[in-house]
């Protein structure tokens, strides 16, 4: 029921009701426009204009879309998790996808040098990630050491790779700060589009899944989006 296409015009308020509509699917088709506002703290309106935004007339056809959509994922339940994957995939598969990516495309294939950046996880993808391009012909270095004397070094025509699932990692902020003031320019791949890595950069792509911590707060958010992301560039240049 989402696309891509959509997702790319949603602002903040439209990311929290589409969040809560995805989690919720059961729960919705029986709630009318003002429940729906009540649990979401908005005016209806705001539910109108979400609905509109995503090329339904009213409310009501949205419900309808939305049974249609539910009786589609029972035919096969799909498990939680391949569920929202499967979400994410139907999103990029669309021209939106593809435009937003040749926007990075365009500023990788003109770089002299790129560095892949990232600490904890997000560390480990960014190794994969630098031998993913180089593997397909367009040499990257990872750099998981946030804390690397970047200052040091004259930086020409560089473009860095920031990976980082809540965008807000403050030594990755610190390294990003330094790259900018050495006129780098910087790419980043975050969960949201509101984080501080996102608003940072040149360009980002956010994929928007459920946050998960556990264990204490590590992050079980699943990576598969970046890891298709960064392929995907690959392939593109």
């Amino acid at each position: 029921m989402f696309s891509y296409d959509e997702l790319q015009k949603y602002n903040e308020t439209d990311i929290r009701i589409y969040k809560y509509i995805a989690s919720n699917f059961e729960k919705i088709q029986y709630m009318t426009i003002r429940e729906l506002a009540e649990e979401l703290q908005v005016s209806t309106s705001t539910i109108l204009r979400f609905c509109n935004k995503n090329e339904f007339t009213g409310y009501g056809e949205f419900k309808e879309a939305l049974k249609k959509e539910l009786l589609l994922r029972k035919t096969i339940p799909p498990s939680e998790d391949l569920q929202e994957l499967s979400d994410f995939f139907e999103r990029a598969n669309s021209n939106a996808f593809e435009e937003k990516l040749s926007v990075a495309v365009q500023m990788l294939r003109n770089a002299d040098m790129t560095i892949f950046i990232g600490m904890g996880s997000s560390g480990t993808l960014e190794k994969y990630g630098a031998r993913y391009f180089s593997n397909l012909g367009h040499f990257a270095v990872g750099l998981e050491d946030a804390l690397y004397p970047i200052d040091f070094f004259q930086w020409k025509n560089t473009v860095v790779l920031a990976i980082s699932e809540s965008g807000e990692t403050s030594r990755l902020m610190e390294a990003i700060h330094q790259f900018k003031q050495k006129n780098c320019k910087i790419l980043s791949i975050t969960n949201s589009s509101f984080s501080t890595l996102a608003k940072l950069s040149d360009w980002n792509f956010s994929y928007h899944l459920k946050p998960q911590r556990i264990n204490g707060g590590y992050n079980g958010t699943t990576q598969v989006p970046v890891l298709f992301v960064m392929e995907a560039l690959a392939k593109r240049i």
